[in-house]
């Protein structure tokens, strides 16, 4: 389970103060994948963020008892002067993996060649999506944050990371931030419509997905 227990967060710009969540408590369930709906600019990546652990709230507590990952396919955390190699192996001792293993999985996932002993501020956007995307294949997680599917690589490669992302998925619950309502609905079991600093928690994803078409119009 992860639960918010009365979490706030805002940012203060000139003369303004952003709120992204007032005092919100909630639990979001083990065994249940949850779609996370707003409007532009309502806090979605935020809120992720906090969750994941690389955004703190500015008051409130954030509870996880299952293991989460960061956000799917997220590259912010690399050291730019680090090689790809080096790099996975630090993440892989960060969560206390076996190091062999995912340097591994991923110098076959990524198909990055030699790029792999290269530091990372030499990637391309495409090469460090395939090895940040391959870095979240790697380790399981028991809870999975999605801030968007993007398409990585040519279509055999796409193909490919959503195989794994399926694989992955069939043991794991999912929070998804997605404007796709087709893939909220697709891979979701409930829904959350983060508006005016509150989360609203539907049992059923299409309550979710009607309140936020009446918030969008």
């Amino acid at each position: 389970m992860i639960k918010l227990s009365k979490v706030s967060k805002h940012f203060k710009t000139e003369g303004h103060k952003k709120i992204i969540l007032d005092r919100v408590s909630i639990d979001l369930l083990s065994g249940y994948s949850y779609g996370l709906l707003g409007v532009n600019g309502a806090g979605k990546s935020t809120t992720m963020k906090m969750i994941a652990g690389s955004a703190l709230p500015n008051s409130g507590k954030i509870i996880k008892d299952v293991r989460v990952s960061w956000p799917l396919g997220f590259a912010g955390g690399f050291h730019p002067h680090m090689t790809g190699r080096d790099n996975l192996a630090f993440v892989a001792r960060a969560y206390g993996e076996d190091v062999r293993r995912v340097l591994s999985f991923v110098e076959d996932f990524a198909e990055l060649g030699d790029y792999i002993y290269a530091p990372v501020r030499t990637y391309s956007s495409g090469m460090m999506a395939r090895l940040a995307f391959g870095l979240s294949m790697a380790i399981e997680f028991e809870c999975y944050l999605v801030d968007e599917i993007t398409a990585v690589g040519d279509a055999r490669f796409q193909a490919r990371c959503r195989a794994a992302f399926e694989n992955r998925r069939k043991n794991s619950d999912i929070v998804m931030i997605s404007h796709s309502m087709s893939t909220i609905n697709s891979y979701c079991d409930k829904g959350i419509v983060l508006v005016d600093g509150q989360m609203l928690l539907f049992d059923k994803v299409s309550d979710a997905i009607e309140t936020y078409h009446r918030l969008n119009r």
